[in-house]
């Protein structure tokens, strides 16, 4: 487990539950839609930070994205990373929400050079999540600042990833278009909400050569 990602406001009962067990990741910056006020958006950084959040997620504004704003972008991506203080942030980019390719590349460089510690496909709320098309694009314009600037940056695919099978395909994505650096919960995490039932299956199929019944299952 990289980490339990919660609502801010539950972070400090995540805390008294795990302790330093386990890192604590917060949404925060209106998640999912990021539809408050800019200060509204850093307070909610700093509480996660200050009640125990490790790492914080925040969302991009798609509006400033879609209208080409870029610098905007940039300069309130800057005022996020330093809010976090030293959380790591993790740059939700909506994909499903941008339309085009290029401009997932677009962002995807926008959130690194502002300083994201990991660009991440989607919020799990949109109607088109991560695919393998916009993370291939990511991890190019992942590997792409990494031979520029020294500095690798994380990358996350969420939402949409259900079965154990689709998760190897992006293990393989990664690991040919990155190498295997990435292949490290430091630098690779995977939206799990839906997946880890079926990874329980596998488990379970390993353990018994067969697959289990809905009543066997910790979480049917």
């Amino acid at each position: 487990v990289g980490a339990v990602c919660v609502y801010p406001d539950r972070v400090m009962d995540c805390k008294r539950f795990l302790g330093e067990e386990i890192p604590i990741a917060a949404v925060a910056t209106g998640f999912p839609a990021g539809q408050i006020k800019h200060e509204h958006k850093l307070h909610e950084i700093r509480q996660a930070v200050a009640d125990g959040a490790k790492e914080i997620d925040i969302v991009i504004s798609r509006k400033l994205a879609l209208a080409g704003e870029w610098e905007e972008l940039a300069r309130e991506l800057r005022e996020f990373r330093e809010a976090c203080g030293t959380a790591h942030m993790k740059a939700i980019l909506a994909t499903g929400e941008l339309t085009e390719l290029w401009r997932v590349r677009k962002a995807s460089m926008v959130c690194m050079e502002a300083g994201a510690d990991f660009i991440k496909t989607s919020t799990g709320k949109e109607k088109e999540n991560a695919n393998l098309e916009v993370s291939l694009v990511m991890c190019r314009a992942i590997r792409d600042h990494y031979q520029r600037t020294g500095v690798r940056v994380g990358f996350k695919p969420a939402g949409g990833i259900r079965t154990a099978k689709q998760a190897l395909q992006y293990l393989v994505l990664i690991k040919e278009t990155l190498g295997d650096e990435w292949l490290q919960p430091s630098l690779l995490r995977l939206g799990a909400s839906t997946l880890l039932t079926d990874i329980e299956r596998q488990l379970f199929h390993c353990a018994f050569g067969c697959y289990p019944a809905n009543h066997e299952m910790p979480l049917p």
